[in-house]
């Protein structure tokens, strides 16, 4: 056996560990993330320190039954922005990384009141819900949840379960289970969780099928959204439970506005859902171009975003054409003139795919290329995929747009951010012929110019798999990796 394949096995087996030294229990030592031991000639740091130069960014509503703004989700909001508004995130200004083992990856990462990381790390026999000290990584306090039931997707594709959950006002989190429940499972003094309501939805979505997200609309419904195109909400007070069957798969979480919009992409189609006279109704349904094959670096065969919600009227998707576009649409119930105002090709012909919601501002979108990443095996050693990251720019009079810039970095899966208070976009990447080094990495929004790299570690363990980047409350920054979660700070 070559050396390289040796140590993907040993590796492999090592983040396969059920308990022992690398168990996420409270009160165990933090043990860093194993890099791999071959490596040579990796540089740590690449560019300069940035300096700060803020961009405007539209405000988004804070939600009543969501965590604030930055805190509550994946994508930071209910509008799925993937934008901060205030935060700089790490300048480059001696930035330092740690990281922790805890043979899950820890991807949707949030913040309760007191500041503490509250995620649920996924291993390859069940998630884990976790309260982590956000500065040392210490477990604080961990729950099982149920089993995994990879169903539609792969082992390393399959984010039902509690890849996408969220964070309530109350600390609560509301978790879709892969036994068809969506628990909401609250904080106890020890500190530890217990679970507070248990909404059983196995009698209208059916067995076989798996809950991917769950979001709160502003009146408080609980809205769900399933792999095979079940879409409903659940009364929280009375547990009452409305759904239909759209029969279209769902591979990405959603969106909801505080005009009582739930927005949903499935593999044929974008919809606007409100929740009328008791019922779940579309308001209105946009197919989009769709080759009908899943494209290296996607999860299903269609657009592989989770709608952004663009200021107050638009909302932005990926298609599946070939090449891949840019999709903004008027959101509102009614569309004065055409409901889609953009389309913009992005990345080469038979070379561009995403699986990453768009960073969203008032006129501006990012998307990220992920082409080729078909899991951990694809990016080993000195292999990694197609780059880049392009700015989509809507044009003034809203009937248009227009690439503002490319950017050739190569982010595998990530899910990218921006941080408005320093102008920086943050993506997670592996350069080619770089001995398997992944790197924290700062853009320029204004201009897509590579800002820094930071390392964050070598090997199959800091492969960050689909898990975005995260930005905390005091400028840190965190990204889920296969090995458990990595921390960059100043």
């Amino acid at each position: 056996m070559r050396a390289g394949a040796l140590h993907f096995t040993l590796v492999v087996a090592a983040l396969a560990l059920p308990a022992a030294a690398a168990a996420q229990q409270p009160g165990l030592p933090v043990v860093p993330v194993p890099g791999d031991p071959l490596a040579r000639d990796v540089e740590e740091f690449t560019g300069h320190a940035a300096t700060p130069r803020p961009v405007k960014a539209p405000r988004v509503p804070r939600h009543p039954f969501m965590a604030p703004n930055g805190r509550s989700n994946l994508h930071n909001d209910a509008y799925m922005t993937d934008v901060y508004r205030r935060l700089e995130g790490p300048l480059g200004r001696g930035t330092t990384t740690d990281s922790a083992l805890f043979a899950r990856e820890c991807g949707s990462v949030t913040f309760d009141s007191r500041g503490r990381i509250e995620t649920i790390c996924v291993g390859l026999d069940r998630p884990v819900l976790a309260l982590l000290d956000p500065a040392s990584l210490e477990v604080l306090a961990a729950r099982d949840l149920p089993p995994r039931q990879v169903g539609g997707g792969g082992i390393f594709t399959d984010f039902s379960g509690g890849g996408y959950f969220n964070l309530d006002d109350r600390d609560r989190a509301v978790v879709p289970t892969t036994t068809r429940h969506v628990l909401v499972i609250g904080q106890t003094a020890a500190p530890g969780f217990s679970v507070l309501r248990d909404h059983d939805l196995s009698g209208v979505v059916p067995a076989g099928d798996e809950l991917i997200s769950v979001l709160p609309d502003w009146d408080g419904r609980i809205w769900f959204a399933s792999r095979q195109g079940r879409v409903g909400w659940i009364s929280p007070d009375s547990g009452r439970i409305a759904s239909r069957a759209l029969g279209e798969r769902i591979g990405n979480s959603f969106a909801v506005d505080d005009a009582g919009g739930v927005y949903i992409v499935t593999d044929a189609a974008l919809y606007r859902f409100e929740a009328r006279d008791g019922e779940v109704r579309a308001m209105w349904r946009r197919p989009y171009e769709n080759i009908g094959r899943r494209k290296p670096g996607q999860t299903q065969p269609g657009s592989g975003t989770t709608p952004t919600l663009m200021g107050r009227r638009y909302v932005a998707i990926t298609d599946n054409a070939d090449p891949m576009n840019v999709l903004i649409l008027r959101r509102g119930r009614h569309a004065r003139g055409k409901r889609i105002v953009c389309r913009e090709p992005v990345f080469e012909t038979g070379a561009g795919a995403t699986d990453q919601s768009l960073i969203g501002t008032g006129r501006s979108v990012v998307v990220e290329n992920n082409y080729g990443y078909t899991g951990p095996a694809s990016v080993m050693g000195d292999a990694t995929t197609t780059p880049g990251l392009e700015r989509v720019k809507l044009d003034r009079d809203g009937r248009g747009c227009r690439t503002v810039w490319h950017s050739d970095e190569i982010a595998p899966s990530v899910v990218p951010k921006l941080a408005a208070g320093s102008g920086l976009v943050f993506t997670y990447t592996k350069p080619p012929s770089a001995n398997g080094a992944w790197y924290l990495t700062a853009i320029d929004y204004r201009s897509g110019e590579t800002v820094y790299r930071r390392l964050a570690g070598v090997g199959l363990g800091f492969n960050n798999n689909f898990a975005p980047v995260t930005i905390g409350p005091d400028d840190t920054a965190y990204v889920g990796v296969l090995g458990g979660i990595t921390r960059f700070a100043d």
